[in-house]
């Protein structure tokens, strides 16, 4: 097997790895939180510092990784992340328990970001120059990486319910330990070393094509988080009366075929590469799904169908048009700078993840004094703003693809 193909292989096992630990922390701490009596803004207060820090590390781990390679940024998200597990492992009772679980969550938002940027940087360095490939493998790392994302949140929801909070997370350390046992022996050489170091003043991309995707990736997935990271979780339980397991179950689902419609998209999509004219659309599409479940929700039709089925709907456009947006930005992103193109772009994601996250908790506890449905018909409203922003946005986006990057 070729050297770069091999530790490419490796990076995205370690990956995997480190996306199903990550789902089913997020999957313990909400329902381990909200089962003790927190608020939904308290809840979405624990995952502030995780969002907050993805910014930080997208931005310094592109640096880093143009400087030391990308498997020294591997190491380093997997090591972070066995130590984020370990305060969860050893959280104390008392007044202290907030802002340790919010130290460990921004531990772990600095892991999940270190190994996302390494294995999508690294799918541009390998995939060479064939017609059609870089769009097929991308869409294919994220697919399953939202695959194994859902099988994290079903993992979590089950080990709290079956053995607890913090066998669980012991558990979740030795899947990271070993991923990171193998990473380490079975890597060769590096990955992604580069002849030119970033400096400073290289923060911000020059290409405005990047630019512009990276405005329109954080309002996608801010309108993603407003109503599913905080709302949804909370309605399903406290509203519809689902389980813990039972609604953890139901994200998982839908984090599983949302990543299979990733995985898909170069097919459902024809195959061909697409542009910004897609990204918009597709924006455009999407902008209405919100909508049209709040509109059911509104006018008093059965909460749980239409809830979950439009969820179903959301789920398949709102991954298509992710999918588009990973294969541009690795198409956009020049090879001698990739790292630190995607590094920017991620940044954005994690700055919608953060404003997605504090409004979610918000909006929701404010619509339930209100009584709006659970307070779910905030979080859907303020999601189709978003989309209509990022449809705006998208129209900035280049309708042919870049050559020559």
């Amino acid at each position: 097997m070729n050297t770069a193909v091999r530790n490419y292989a490796v990076v995205t096992l370690a990956y995997w790895a480190d996306t199903l630990a990550d789902g089913a922390i997020r999957m313990l701490v909400l329902f381990y939180f909200y089962q003790l009596g927190y608020g939904a803004l308290q809840v979405a207060s624990l995952f502030l510092l995780y969002e907050f820090f993805g910014i930080v590390t997208n931005l310094t781990g592109g640096m880093l990784a143009s400087r030391f390679g990308l498997k020294s940024t591997l190491f380093m998200g997997l090591g972070t992340q066995l130590l984020a597990l370990g305060m969860l492992t050893f959280m104390p009772v008392g007044g202290l328990t907030v802002a340790w679980v919010m130290a460990s969550q921004a531990l772990s938002g600095i892991a999940k970001d270190l190994t996302k940027m390494s294995s999508k940087s690294a799918v541009k360095l390998v995939a060479g120059d064939a017609e059609g490939r870089l769009y097929r493998w991308v869409a294919l790392l994220t697919g399953s990486k939202n695959a194994l994302k859902g099988v994290g949140f079903f993992a979590g929801s089950l080990l709290l319910s079956l053995v607890g909070f913090q066998p669980a997370v012991m558990v979740l350390m030795a899947v990271v330990a070993l991923a990171l046992i193998l990473a380490v022996t079975l890597m060769r050489g590096g990955l992604g070393d580069v002849k030119r170091k970033a400096s400073f003043g290289q923060w911000f991309s020059p290409n405005r094509a990047v630019n512009v995707l990276s405005v329109a990736r954080l309002f996608l997935f801010g309108a993603r988080d407003v109503w599913f990271v905080i709302a949804l979780p909370v309605f399903l339980s406290s509203v519809l009366g689902w389980k813990f397991w039972q609604a953890g179950g139901f994200m998982a689902a839908w984090v599983i075929g949302y990543g299979i419609v990733q995985a898909s998209a170069p097919v459902i999509l024809r195959g061909k590469d697409p542009g910004g004219k897609a990204a918009t659309w597709l924006a455009f599409v999407l902008a209405l799904i919100p909508l049209g479940i709040g509109a059911g929700l509104a006018l008093h039709f059965d909460p749980a169908m239409v809830v979950v089925s439009g969820l179903m709907v959301f789920g398949v456009v709102f991954a298509l048009n992710s999918a588009v947006h990973s294969f541009l930005i690795l198409d956009y992103a020049e090879h001698d700078k990739v790292a630190m193109n995607v590094g920017i772009y991620y940044m954005a994601n994690a700055c919608g993840r953060l404003a997605g996250t504090l409004l979610s908790g918000l909006l929701y506890q404010t619509g339930v004094r209100w009584g709006m449905e659970g307070g779910i018909i905030g979080c859907l409203l303020a999601s189709s703003l978003f989309l209509a922003a990022t449809f705006a946005i998208s129209f900035a986006l280049p309708r042919r693809l870049p050559v020559g990057t």
